[in-house]
């Protein structure tokens, strides 16, 4: 290959049927895919000037044969949820003559899978994109010092290269990394136990960019846990608070942050004055044990029902990821988690089937255990779904029957309409948006229609929620109007979530009627299936 000019970015598309892929909600606000490409837009922004470079985002658009043959290079990857795409992507390529490299979370962690890409980037790029520039005249592996790079180095994400149209909200990265020792958690395994921070003044120029660029709205903090470095965090929040005001608030922020959060009442108020206005948390369980028993103590150490109420009572509202199936689970667990979430109030609660991602402390015991099933890090291209249906990738101390039992009946009693919709009155009665006083970001797409328009939409999208929402709208319009905006919101990812959780109980009732079928019964490709060797 002759040195490239012309390099094509590829994001592959996201496998159906996941928590996180709500096309049905994004339709009804007008955009295309919730999340644009953060990562590889600032991969973008690390090639040489001189280099001509295109993005193609498969969520959101088609890939046709004449955008590969323009390239001198294609360069892909990402999540592992992305994985069958990107092995089509680099098969696609090859068959047209052009080299892939491939790089991101999915390839540094299980870099056999992609063995066929001509150049594998593992881990952060910075610090090794000039050791691959100058040899991409060859085929090879770059592989990065772990947690060595310097954010503070790392150039400005190509937002120009984004259609903004079409995504619900647009990604900025502040830190990597997270201090806490999560078993199952692959974050400190690829970027560590140190957050490394942006300074305010990178992390602002970013913000002016995508302002001066024309975006206005949903700006999401991607950062694994925005306070990891609570240090760093105040001092860059009340400088955000100054730049919003000098503009007029145009954007607005969701992030993730553990659950100490609550304990701190200066950051959440200076979050609050920053327009941040959702949070996601990662509960897992709501058993003290099986929390101390997957490293994640930091959850042991306060009420978790009253720090979410709190954040709840600073002005923004939570979402939260829920496991099933971890060793220290001795019986049902069902009714202690339904019962949790709804004292929580917390309307949109991620519920999932323990998985074993690559390279974690969970998939290194269970490996020495003999208990990971064979292609354990393998996301089958016939196969959908994240660990809400793909979960419980090794062999569980538990019955598997009683596991998937005990997810079928959290999901369906989690995701009736009336239950989501008695959660979000809660919600109403917790939520404080009185020190909110600012208007929703001018120009920002999604809100061409008001509230009343987009719920008149979702209903007649989902007439088995008529009656319930009807309530419920009512009853936020006349306690709280100033949370009505988000209510709305909430019930248009119902959209999505309603059918999810019946397709994923539907799902689980073929798993669990596979658990009570006689093996000696089974042709081999269904016993394999059945003993969990393809998930």
């Amino acid at each position: 290959m002759a040195h490239p000019c012309r390099v094509l970015l590829i994001y592959p598309g996201f496998v159906p049927n996941t928590f996180w892929n709500y096309q049905a909600t994004c339709e009804l606000f007008g955009v295309r895919y919730p999340a644009a490409p953060l990562g590889l837009i600032t991969v973008a922004a690390m090639l040489p000037q001189a280099w001509e470079v295109r993005l193609i985002d498969r969520n959101v658009e088609e890939l046709h044969d004449e955008d590969i043959l323009w390239a001198d290079l294609v360069m892909t990857g990402g999540m592992i949820n992305q994985q069958p795409d990107c092995l089509g992507v680099i098969d696609r390529c090859h068959t047209l003559g052009k080299p892939v490299a491939v790089g991101g979370p999915d390839v540094t962690s299980s870099p056999h899978l992609y063995r066929s890409a001509d150049f594998q980037v593992l881990g952060e790029a910075e610090d090794i994109i000039k050791d691959f520039i100058a040899a991409c005249e060859r085929a090879g592996v770059f592989e990065a010092q772990k947690f060595q790079v310097d954010v503070t180095t790392t150039p400005m994400p190509r937002y120009d290269l984004l259609k903004f149209d079409r995504y619900f909200y647009i990604c900025v990265q502040y830190s990597r990394g997270c201090p806490f020792t999560c078993e199952f958690c692959d974050i400190i395994e690829l970027y560590g136990r140190v957050p490394r921070t942006k300074t305010n003044e990178q992390i602002l120029a970013e913000l002016d960019y995508l302002y001066r660029l024309g975006y206005r709205g949903h700006v999401d903090f991607v950062d694994d846990n925005l306070i990891g470095n609570k240090k760093a965090v105040k001092k860059f929040l009340p400088e955000l608070k100054a730049w919003l005001q000098a503009r007029d608030y145009p954007f607005e922020f969701s992030t993730e942050a553990s659950i100490n959060l609550a304990d701190d009442d200066a950051l959440l108020r200076m979050m609050t004055e920053a327009n941040f206005f959702a949070v996601f948390v990662g509960i897992e369980s709501p058993d003290p044990e099986t929390l101390a028993a997957t490293r994640k103590k930091q959850n042991t150490r306060r009420d978790i029902v009253a720090s979410i109420h709190r954040i709840y009572g600073a002005g923004m509202f939570v979402t939260a990821g829920f496991i099933i199936g971890f060793d220290s689970e001795r019986q049902s667990v069902a009714d202690a988690m339904v019962q949790f979430i709804e004292d929580c109030a917390i309307p949109l609660a991620m519920v999932g089937l323990l998985y074993a991602l690559p390279n974690t402390q969970l998939t290194r015991r269970l490996a020495k255990e003999g208990r990971l099933y064979q292609g354990h890090d393998v996301m089958r291209p016939d196969r959908s779904g994240d660990q809400c249906l793909l979960g419980i990738n090794f062999e569980p101390k538990r019955p598997m029957r009683d596991i998937l039992s005990d997810y079928r009946q959290i999901l369906d009693n989690l995701y009736s309409p009336e239950a989501f919709a008695g959660r979000l009155r809660r919600l109403c009665d917790l939520l404080d948006r009185s020190n909110s006083r600012r208007r929703p970001p001018k120009g920002d797409i999604k809100l061409r229609s008001g509230a009343a328009e987009h719920f008149n939409r979702i209903i007649n999208h989902l007439p088995e929620a008529r009656t319930a929402f009807q309530e419920t709208m009512r009853y936020c319009a006349s306690t709280n109007p100033r949370a009505l905006r988000f209510i709305v919101l909430m019930m248009g990812i119902y959209l999505h979530l309603g059918p999810l959780s019946r397709h994923v109980i539907a799902t689980m009732d073929d798993r669990i009627a596979a658990q009570d079928t006689p093996r000696l019964l089974m042709p081999p490709a269904a016993q394999e299936a059945h003993a969990g060797a393809a998930f």
